[in-house]
């Protein structure tokens, strides 16, 4: 029974889960390849187009909580369609911006229409899944992330080259075509996901038995956040030491698929080689991650798991910035990626066991927003440096010592654990 309702139940939500992510971070990073066109004619320096990119983040952060706590008000059917049905217009319009003060007011409203579909995601799925399951789906749905850059490279690549089609650049192309599938996806997402699963057609009347008890039970024996009044839970300690490690791979992850593109392309190479080589990276991170979730749902493993992905992370970005050899950059890109990635599964797992099912909405949503302002920094310090400095690897400083900060914090947060385990089996 077990075996075959997780099975159907993976098979049913995570494809679909999975495809609207990763299409969501493919219109949240391709202006790192419209760049090579875009920044010339909307005069646009690496710091401006770092920071205009970074503004995004400010208003996910700003909208995250409240998208999350109405998505748990109307249910994430009608929420998440809504969600990306806006953020698909709003990619699609970026192709009409004409300078630097539009394209940083596209930037803003592209976060306010995204906030809420990550930790919306990860609050629907402790409604599915037992918490022996949630890294490897965790995994599984995130896979989206690294995917999106290895099938949305060498496509924003090809993209750029349909330059002057109907009297429009190839950025703007990129930006268009990009953005209308979201608008589709959402559409099915209001048609087909359901809610609860009281609510699955593809579970049998014993199967939505069976996950409904068991989910039930299972909240019952957890140790979560006890104070569940939401400004108690966005200033929870546990909730902003979690933030505060999120915001560490939040900089890696969403700095990288910006300035990754241009990083390798800084070495010589045409936009194509450079799109085909940037999925290299991404591509062995998808493998590591599906993997490492697996091992990590393991009892015990969890701060482990989180820890060592995040320590690969930091001690490839060690040797990466002062690298100067572009096969050696890509192999160290890679290390750096898949330790990013992996960490991923376990951390959120983590923070879903630590917050439970009264606290999820406000506190996933919570630590995501403040996490993803890493995101902000992350992307406007690479751009800033690079201008100040003449060197993108470099400029990637930031990123790994706010990772080491993530290693640092995870460990002590298992130090904590482990007293509190110590002090109930006396």
């Amino acid at each position: 029974m077990e075996r075959t309702t997780i099975r159907r139940t993976a098979k049913a939500l995570i494809p679909l889960l999975m495809l609207g992510y990763l299409i969501s971070f493919i219109d949240r990073v391709n202006a790192g390849f419209a760049a090579f066109q875009m920044n010339p004619v909307l005069g646009l320096t690496a710091s401006t187009f770092g920071f205009a990119s970074g503004l995004y983040f400010w208003t996910y952060f700003l909208f995250e909580v409240p998208s999350n706590l109405v998505l748990q008000r109307v249910g994430a059917r009608r929420w998440l369609a809504r969600i990306m049905v806006t953020w698909g217009l709003i990619s699609a319009a970026t192709a009409f911006v004409g300078g630097p003060q539009s394209f940083s007011i596209n930037r803003l409203l592209l976060g306010a229409a995204e906030a809420g579909f990550f930790p919306g995601v990860l609050l629907y799925l402790t409604y599915w899944f037992p918490a022996n399951y949630r890294a490897a789906m965790v995994s599984m749905f995130y896979l989206a992330v690294p995917v999106s850059s290895f099938v949305g490279s060498p496509i924003s690549a090809a993209l750029l080259g349909m330059h002057g089609l109907a009297g429009l650049q190839g950025w703007q192309w990129l930006f268009i075509l990009e953005g209308v599938p979201a608008v589709v996806l959402g559409i099915v997402y209001l048609l087909v996901l359901p809610d609860r699963p009281a609510d699955a057609r593809f579970l049998s009347d014993a199967q939505r038995a069976w996950l409904t008890t068991t989910l039930a039970e299972e909240q019952k024996q957890v140790r979560p956040v006890h104070d569940h009044r939401v400004f108690a839970v966005l200033l929870n300690p546990k909730v902003l030491w979690l933030a505060l490690v999120y915001a560490g791979t939040s900089a890696a992850t969403n700095g990288l698929s910006i300035w990754q593109p241009q990083i390798i392309k800084s070495f010589g190479l045409t936009t194509m080689q450079t799109g085909l080589l940037n999925s290299v990276p991404f591509a062995v991170a998808c493998v590591a991650m599906l993997v490492w979730g697996r091992y990590s749902d393991r009892p015990g493993k969890r701060i482990a798991s989180a820890v060592w992905p995040l320590a690969l992370s930091v001690a490839a970005l060690t040797v990466l910035v002062v690298s100067k050899n572009l096969w050696v950059a890509v192999f160290l890109l890679t290390l750096t990626l898949i330790g990013t990635f992996s960490f991923k599964g376990p951390f959120w797992a983590l923070s879903s066991e630590t917050l439970g099912v009264q606290s999820a909405a406000a506190g996933l949503a919570m630590i995501n927003a403040v996490g993803n302002l890493g995101g902000f920094f992350g992307t406007s310090m690479i751009g800033l440096l690079r201008d100040r400095t003449g060197s993108f690897l470099f400029a990637l400083s930031p990123i790994l010592i706010a990772e080491a900060v993530g290693v640092v914090i995870v460990i002590l947060i298992g130090q904590q654990q482990r007293r509190l385990a110590l002090r109930v089996g006396q």
